[in-house]
Order: C-alpha cells, then structure tokens, then sequence
C-alpha cells in the first residue's frame, strides 16, 4: 500500500489503496494451474502490476488472448530496448519476430530482471499462443509483425521531426491500440474502431511514458535511446541531454511544455474512442490506463523534476482511478480535473502557452458537454486543515490489524 505519510496527508486514500491491495491478492490466487498459463500469468504481474490487475475486469477467454498478445509486444520490445545486442543481430530478430511465436522452443537471451526471464522462458508464451483461437492468433501476429518492422527502422533511423515522432509512436503504442480493438472485435464484444482513434488511444499512453522517462532513459547504459523529436527539442538547447542540466532548467521546462502539449492533441480522440465502448469490462480496461497518463501529464507540466527524478502519481491516486473508474462519466469528470490542474501551471511567458491553453480548453468543453461534471467526485483536493492526532492514532491501529490480517493470511495460504 502507499506510505503511511502519504496515507496520513490523503486519508481518503486509505479505502482505495486497501480494496487494491485485496483485488491485487485475489488476481494472485487466480493465476490458472497449468505451467504455461501459470507462466504467463506469473510473468505479467512482475512487468507489470498495474496491467496485471485490470485484465482481470475481462473474460476469460479475451483476457487470455490480451495476456498473451502484452507479453508477446513485451518481449519484442526487451529486444529493442536492449542496447548492448549489436544491430545486425538485432534487426532480423525484429523482423522475424511474428514467426517465433509459432516456434514452441524459440527463445533469446536478452534484457535483464524479470525481462530475462521473460525471453529466456519464452517458449512458455509461445505454447499458450498456440492454445488461442485463430481469431486472436492472427491478430496478435499481424501487429507484431508490423511492429517489428517498425522498430526495426528505427533502430536505424533517428526521430528528428514531429511526424517522425508520430510515426514511431505508431509503431510502438499505436499498433497496439489497433491490435486491441481487433481482439475487442474478433471476442463479439465491440464493432471494431476506426484505426485512427485506435492508434491515437496508443500514442497518447506512449508519448506520456516518452516524457515521463526522460532521465531514466537519458541515462540508460551502455547507450541512452531516446525519442524526443530533435524538431522540438532543438529549439532550447543544442543537445538532448542539455536538458538535464541546472544551468539549462528554464529551457528545458519550456521543452517540457512543448512535448506535454504535442501529447495532448490525441486527448479528444482518445475519448471518442472511450464513448464508443459497450462493454463495461473493456471499457474499464481500456479507461484506466488513459486516466493515469492524463494524470501524470498534469503532474510533469512545468515540473522541472523530470529531469532531476521520477515524477509518477501516488500510489493513493492511483488506487481512486481504478476504484472510481466505471462509466463515460467518470472519464470525462477525471479528464476535466487533470485539465484544471495543469491549467493554472501554464505561464504566460511560455512560448506555447497559448497552444497549450487552447488544446486544454478544448479538452474540458469536451468533458463540460456530456453534462454531467458536478455529479462525481473531484480529483482536486483543496487543501484541508492538519489532522488531529486522534485521527492519527486511529489510522494506525487500523493499518496495524490489516497488516497483521494480511501477514496471517499469507502465512495459512
């Protein structure tokens, strides 16, 4: 759960974060028995927490087949994150990418932590792959395999323009929007989307993770990879990594602002595609990771420590948007408070401040007209007065005998 600090500055945090922590339990003892799931399952929860517990609002034979298909893009993109794997290694395994699936035995030793093993047992994948319907076999195959040629272009290629940008974005996080709404469409659940919407759904989740992970990614050894787009960063300083440097911090806020509101062009897209969902089980798994990267946005604009260390949104915060994400309403309440937010932080002397206030107020006209903004909770919290120690004391005991609940229980299992 979050610290107790920030549980205590955020009390309403509290019931969020403990039904987290229960649907986190619950998803770890619905991992299926046979090796190969099990695996897969395994695996997802380690890459990836948060994913791993709202693909459990699916069905499971969909649930199986966006396991498998995260996992499958999860591997392809060790390979190209690995900077240490020369190019002409690299690159054909890129390509061929979409034909190692099939392979029951094919694996590659790449990547590190839970990655490694990940590419070292991939053959756990590939066999749960093969135990799909065909419907979802060709889907996941055609986007890795335009995936994979995508990435591998831009292993040789440089992002220098804004379309350059876009492009590679598309070919990372777009396709996989399109890759979704193909197994949304091939279970019967949903019509299928317009590949436009779908691919601006995946941009908008890419380009927050490309700006969040400056540092991280500036810093990557043996070699940083970064996809920033020299049209824009070009314009306030002569070399990428300038940015994080003190005597560069007005610049690179500036540069921050620029990329912040480059990503929020894909913002009404993204809600077009959300209103068109029909099944509440989709729509939430497709809802809550477009809340969190609004969120996080509103947390990196004008935040100079984006280039000092990790900006992310608390634990707490996080648990409210998986709680209280359930219908159109609530994305559109959520989309208008993280609008606010960033709002007030945009600075006049911004050099696209006007850009950016445009593509704001257009975001909240399209929340304001669903009609129905003042009829949800608010993710701005005005400040409160301190909490008495009473109440202190109180959250204590409470936090306490859930721990000690918690401790018990994993003891018995």
């Amino acid at each position: 759960m979050g610290s107790l600090g920030a549980i205590l500055k955020n009390p309403d945090d509290f019931y969020p974060l403990l039904k987290l922590k229960m649907a986190a339990r619950h998803a770890e003892k619905q991992i299926p028995p046979e090796p190969h799931w099990a695996f897969c399952y395994t695996m997802l929860h380690k890459v990836s927490r948060s994913f791993g517990l709202v693909i459990q609002q699916l069905d499971t034979d969909l649930r199986n087949a966006v396991c498998i298909f995260y996992l499958v893009l999860r591997a392809l993109d060790t390979v190209e994150d690995d900077t240490s794997i020369p190019t002409d290694v690299k690159v054909p395994i890129l390509i061929a990418f979409h034909k190692h699936i099939y392979e029951r035995d094919w694996h590659f030793a790449c990547g590190s932590k839970e990655y490694k093993v990940l590419m070292d047992e991939f053959h756990h994948v590939s066999k749960a792959f093969l135990e799909l319907e065909k419907g979802y076999q060709e889907a996941i195959e055609d986007i890795t395999k335009r995936m994979g040629a995508g990435m591998a272009k831009f292993i040789c290629k440089e992002v220098e323009t804004s379309d350059d940008y876009d492009e590679y974005c598309h070919y990372v996080a777009g396709l996989v929007g399109l890759g979704l709404s193909k197994l949304f469409h091939a279970s019967g659940s949903e019509d299928l989307a317009l590949d436009s919407l779908s691919n601006s759904m995946g941009l908008f989740l890419q380009k927050t993770n490309i700006i969040r992970d400056y540092l991280e990614d500036i810093n990557e050894i043996p070699k940083s990879r970064m996809f920033w787009p020299r049209e824009i960063w070009s314009k306030y300083v002569n070399k990428l990594e300038d940015l994080k440097y003190e005597e560069n911090s007005v610049k690179a806020v500036e540069c921050l602002n620029d990329m912040v509101t480059n990503a929020l062009t894909h913002v009404e897209d993204c809600l077009k595609y959300m209103a068109a969902l029909r099944d509440p089980s989709i729509f939430r798994f497709c809802a809550i990771p477009q809340i969190m990267a609004i969120g996080t946005l509103a947390l990196c604009y004008n935040n100079i420590e984006v280039f000092r260390g990790v900006v992310k949104m608390r634990r707490g915060l996080t648990a409210k948007v998986i709680d209280r994400t359930k219908t159109m309403a609530d994305v559109y309440g959520a989309f208008y408070d993280f609008a606010c937010m960033m709002k007030p932080k945009v600075d006049k002397n911004d050099p696209n401040a006007t850009e950016t206030l445009s593509r704001l107020e257009a975001v909240q006209k399209a929340c304001r007209e669903w009609g129905a903004l003042n009829k949800r909770k608010s993710y701005i919290v005005k400040k409160e007065p301190a909490y008495n120690s009473v109440l202190v004391v109180f959250l204590l005991v409470v936090l306490a005998i859930i721990f000690a609940y918690l401790s018990a229980n994993r003891q018995n299992n």
